[in-house]
Order: C-alpha cells, then structure tokens, then sequence
C-alpha cells in the first residue's frame, strides 16, 4: 500500500526489500570487478576500474593535482576521509601514496612511481560534472534531473544539458556528448546511419526487407548486411560506404547509440588510425563498454570469485570455535524474528516507519538483557 499524503517518512516493506535489491545488485556489479583487497597499482594501467578521488588529501581548489585512488586503497588508506565516487574510468593507474599525496605513504603498495603519467583527469577528480562544472548532488539545484556519462570523455552530464532529448529505449545505452562528437567529427557519419536504431529491430526489418528503397539507402542497408558478406566485400572501408549513403544528420548535441553499436565501426587500416589520432580507439573494444564490466562483477559475485568474503564470516574468523557458534545462533535468531516481524506489516499492507525498526531493535534489547539475568541467576 503506498504512503498517503502526509505519512513523511513512511515506505512499504515491497520498496524496501526492492531498492535493497536494487542497490545490492548496482555495488555487486560496479565493485565486483575491482579487488576491494589489494591495491591494483601492480597491474599497471587497469583497462578499467572503480575508481575514487579524495577531497581531504588532495582538496578541490588547493594546491594538489587531481589523483584517483583504486577500491581497495579507498578502504584501506583513506578510511574516514572525503570521498568522491568516481563510478569507473579506463585505462588508470592508482596514484594512492604518489607524489600528489605529499609524505602519505600507499598501505597497500609503497613503491609507486611519482606519477602516472599515462592517466586522465578532469573535474570529476574534484568533485565537479557536467558542462556547468557544478557538484553531484548539488544543493543548489532543485530541478530533478538524471546525470548520464559519456563514454569518450567518461564526465556526466545532465540530460537536460546534452543539447537533444534523452530517449527512453533502453537498448539506448552508450552516450557520447557534443564535445566528444566535435573531437571526432567521422562519428558524425555513424550517427547519421545508425544512431537512435535499434540494431537487433533494424535487422529483423532488414529480414522483412521494411527498411528496402525509401527508408534507407541500399548503401546503409549492405553496411547492416556484411556480417554475412564475403572477406573481398568486407575489405572496403565501411566507413566509406556510409559517406555514399547521402545520410546526414545535424552536427550538434549529444548522440545516443544503440546497444551492439561498436561492432558496427569500421576497424581498417585506415579507419584504425583515425581512431587513434582522435584518441578513440577504445571504441573498437566492446570489452571497454561499462555494460562488459559491470557484467564481469555479477559474473565473479554469482562464481564467488575475488575474495568472495561475506563481512559477518570476516569477523566470525577472529572468534573461537564456541564463540561462532553463538553468535551464529543469536544472528539466525534475529534475522528470522525480523524476518516474521516485517512479514505482519507485509501481510496486512502497513508500512514500516523508523519508529517500527527502532521498536523491534529495543525488544531484542530487552530480551537480551532478562536471558542475561537469568543466566546470572542460575550461575549463582
């Protein structure tokens, strides 16, 4: 049952067990690529990483550079420091203890070089996003709005600051800003052909032959065909068959691709040093994407790879054989009579308040302390 007006603070237990859920399965697939135990400074630049950055050693408008520091250095090094969530970056190298942190030494991996001098940074390293170089979340601002990276770039950005109309496709899920697009003005040609399809519906209308004659140019529809074509025919520039299509599009804002879109940019020789001198050629690795790595941290969860330790069975190990035991039976204690507790507000649509939780904690407390007294009595 949803919370009506005026219940401030309230949410039912299906929300709850949901966004739990939600939340649970997002930090499972952002952080279960990255080793939250050893720094990954050793494995030289990380192809891609979580990263964060840390306001207390290296403060925004202050005299130190940007750095970023690696998952497991943000545990272990910067314990109770400010923090800034970074998401992913490619291609980095951890800077914890480097020569930007002054006389602060890395606790995982000492011997760094003074700098990393192949790593990124922009103002995301301070805290700042988007065109309008403002905080995330910004107290300032009260209109709601969705931060989206782009991923030549990897800033965020507003949607409402992208400069076109955010669709709502899910298969929609690589951006490139307007920025990025004008630094590599050959994806202007891509975009024209191929940007806002679905390329999965695209060829099953090419099976139907809908998209034949008016739609779209023979060209364009031989360039979606050639996973098929023959090596001599796959040997011309796809690029060069998309600029025969007479396909444009206007040359500003931000660009929406389609899932699988990456598969589709031509790799000759050519085309491949274009990339490189556009400082783009990541784009033709579909492994660099932010789906394949979140995708790899399910994968480890779900195979228990990594370290693959649950917090409670880490502190279980620091107890005696006894002293596990109990404490495993007073968990599963609790945890099935929270289970039933929340099952009544469950059952009967209520929603759980603050006051709720804290109640139940307090008779836990409280039956704790006669199975205490008692055994003191009887001990006696």
């Amino acid at each position: 049952m949803a919370a009506t007006e005026g219940d401030e603070g309230t949410v039912s237990l299906v929300d709850v067990l949901e966004e739990d859920e939600e939340l649970e399965n997002e930090a499972s697939a952002v952080l279960g690529g990255s080793d939250a135990e050893k720094c990954s400074y050793p494995e030289g630049y990380v192809k891609r990483q979580a990263l964060y950055a840390c306001n207390t050693c290296t403060p925004a408008g202050g005299e130190a550079e940007a750095a970023g520091v690696c998952l497991a250095c943000s545990y272990k090094c910067h314990e109770g420091h400010e923090l800034f969530e970074l998401y992913t970056k490619r291609n980095f190298r951890c800077d914890c203890g480097n020569s930007k942190f002054g006389a602060m030494e890395c606790k995982l991996f000492a011997e760094k070089e003074k700098v990393n001098a192949e790593n990124l940074y922009s103002h995301n390293f301070f805290g700042l996003y988007c065109t309008c170089n403002r905080p995330y979340p910004d107290p300032e601002d009260q209109v709601p709005d969705e931060m989206i990276q782009c991923v030549v770039c990897e800033d965020w950005l507003h949607g409402r600051h992208l400069g076109c109309s955010v669709p709502e496709n899910v298969e929609l899920q690589e951006m490139v800003c307007e920025l990025c697009m004008k630094k590599a003005p050959f994806l202007w040609t891509y975009a024209a052909c191929i940007a806002g399809w679905s390329i999965i519906i695209f060829l099953r209308c090419l099976d139907k032959k809908m998209l034949q004659g008016s739609l779209i140019s023979r060209a364009v529809v031989a360039y979606y065909q050639d996973t098929e074509a023959s090596p001599s025919q796959m040997a011309e520039c796809r690029l060069k068959v998309l600029q025969t299509s007479g396909r444009t599009r206007e040359e500003s804002g931000a660009v929406f691709w389609p899932c699988g879109w990456r598969s589709k940019l031509c790799s000759c020789t050519s085309c491949k040093r274009l990339h490189v001198e556009t400082k783009t050629a990541f784009l033709l690795d579909e492994s660099d994407t932010v789906l394949a790595y979140e995708n790899k941290g399910k994968t480890t969860e779900q195979e228990g790879g990594g370290d693959g330790r649950d917090p409670l069975m880490s502190a279980l190990n620091n107890l005696n054989h006894v002293q596990q035991l109990e404490i495993i039976h007073e968990y599963n204690d609790m945890k099935t009579e929270l289970k039933d507790y929340l099952q009544r507000f469950a059952e009967e649509g209520k929603v759980v308040t603050p006051e709720d939780i804290r109640h139940f904690f307090e008779q836990q407390q409280g039956r704790k302390r006669r199975r205490a007294d008692a055994s003191q009595y009887y001990c006696s």
